[in-house]
């Protein structure tokens, strides 16, 4: 397996449009998700920045997505609430995990 990836998808949401984004993400929650995600989550910052970061097993797991008819699902979802995303990818170097959740 390679080194784990994590994408982070962030945009700046109008405040009228925050329910609309997060009903969005809980949609997308209910579908399948694609081969070597391995955890997303919707972040919110202050005012009006939110980010959508995805780790994903390998570079290949995230390129297999892309390659992919539909389009990426977390540009796609500011996109639809009227935000202009901004996508970062970065391999994980190092990590720490809590082994009890």
């Amino acid at each position: 397996m390679g080194t784990q990836i994590l994408t982070e998808v962030a945009a700046r949401v109008d405040a009228q449009r925050e329910e609309e984004l997060l009903a969005g993400f809980h949609r997308l929650l209910q579908r399948p998700m694609p081969d070597g995600l391995v955890r997303t989550e919707l972040l919110r910052g202050a005012d009006g920045e939110w980010r959508i970061q995805t780790l994903w097993t390998s570079r290949e797991a995230l390129d297999a997505m892309r390659a992919l008819a539909e389009p990426p699902a977390a540009p796609t979802l500011f996109r639809n609430v009227g935000a202009e995303p901004h996508l970062t990818i970065l391999e994980v170097a190092g990590k720490y995990a809590d082994p009890v959740p």
